[in-house]
C-alpha cells in the first residue's frame, strides 16, 4: 500500500537520518571572519529557510558545502561521509540554483539541460527525455530547441530550476529560485518543494522574501555575523521573540529598526524637500 505524503513525512521524521552536520565551520576573508562557528544538523526532509542579512555569512556557508570555497576550519559531513577539497562523489547528491547565474546563451535548453545531466552521471537519452518532460511541465516544449540567448529572465529561472533537479538529487540548495517566475510558475514550484520534502528531499531555502520563506519553511535558521541567532520553526522563533511576521523577528535579531526612518528620507531627497 502506497504512504501518503503525511506518512511518508512521519516515517522520515521517526527515521531521522542526519542529512547534513557541521561542526565548528569558521571562515575568514584576509582579518574578517565570516564564519564564526557555525554547528548546524540537519535532518532529511526537512524545508529549511536559511535567512540573514546581506554579508552574514550565508553564501559562504553553502559555497563551503558546494565545494566552490575552500581554507576552513571546521567539519562538513553530507549524509554522515566528511567532505573534503578532493571528495567530489558527494555533489551527484546536490542540486543547485544560484542567485546568479551565466548560463551557456548559445546552447539550446536541450544542449545545456543535456550537458549538465551528463555531468551528474546521467546517459544523454535519459538526461533528453527527462528535461523535455520537465519543460514542457514549466510550458516550455516550444522553445527546447532555441537557444538561452531568445529566452526572458522567468524562462531562463525555469532553465536553472530545471538543471539543479534533472539528476534526482537528495540535498537542494536554492538561492532565491523565484526570481523572474510568473504567479503560476511559483505556485507550481511551492509545490513541487512540499512534495520533494515528503519524498524525504532536504532542501535549503535561501530568500530576502520573508513572507515565502515563513510559509514553505518547517525550520527557519538566521544567520547574522557569521552566527547562527535563531534555529526552529516560525511558531516556535514567534514565540521567543513576542513578534508577529517573520520580517519582524528578523528585524529584531539582526538589530535593524531604522528602515521607516530611511524610506522617508529617501523618498524627502526624491521629492526635493
Amino acid at each position: 500500500m502506497e504512504l501518503t505524503s503525511r506518512e511518508k513525512v512521519i516515517v522520515i521524521e521517526q527515521n531521522q537520518e542526519i542529512a547534513l552536520c557541521l561542526k565548528g565551520l569558521k571562515k575568514d576573508y584576509g582579518s574578517k571572519q565570516v564564519l564564526k562557528g557555525i554547528d548546524l544538523t540537519v535532518q532529511r526532509g526537512q524545508i529549511i529557510g536559511y535567512i540573514g542579512p546581506n554579508g552574514a555569512g550565508k553564501s559562504t556557508t553553502i559555497k563551503i558545502i558546494l565545494g566552490l570555497e575552500g581554507d576552513y576550519s571546521g567539519k562538513v559531513e553530507i549524509f554522515g561521509e566528511e567532505v573534503t577539497e578532493q571528495s567530489v562523489d558527494y555533489k551527484r547528491k546536490i542540486g543547485y540554483v544560484p542567485e546568479v547565474a551565466e548560463l551557456y546563451d548559445n546552447l539550446t535548453a536541450r544542449e545545456y539541460l543535456t550537458f549538465v545531466g551528463e555531468l551528474y552521471g546521467l546517459d544523454f537519452q535519459t538526461a533528453d527525455q527527462k528535461a523535455q518532460q520537465l519543460m514542457k511541465v514549466f510550458g516550455l516544449e516550444e522553445v527546447y530547441h532555441a537557444r538561452i540567448a531568445s529566452y526572458s529572465k522567468g524562462m531562463r529561472q525555469k532553465v536553472l530550476i530545471i538543471s539543479s533537479l534533472i539528476h534526482n538529487p537528495d540535498l537542494l540548495f536554492l538561492d532565491e529560485p523565484l526570481s523572474g517566475l510568473d504567479a503560476n510558475s511559483v505556485m507550481v514550484f511551492k509545490e513541487i518543494l512540499a512534495v520533494l520534502a515528503a519524498q524525504g528531499k532536504t532542501i535549503f531555502y535561501s530568500s530576502h522574501i520573508m513572507d515565502v520563506v515563513e510559509k514553505i519553511s518547517n525550520r527557519i535558521i538566521l544567520i547574522n555575523d557569521g552566527n547562527i541567532v535563531a534555529d526552529g520553526s516560525f511558531d516556535e522563533l514567534k514565540q521567543q521573540n513576542h513578534e508577529g511576521t517573520l520580517e519582524q523577528i528578523f528585524n529584531q535579531l539582526t538589530g535593524f529598526n531604522e528602515h521607516k526612518a530611511l524610506a522617508e528620507e529617501f523618498v524627502a531627497i526624491v521629492q526635493g524637500v
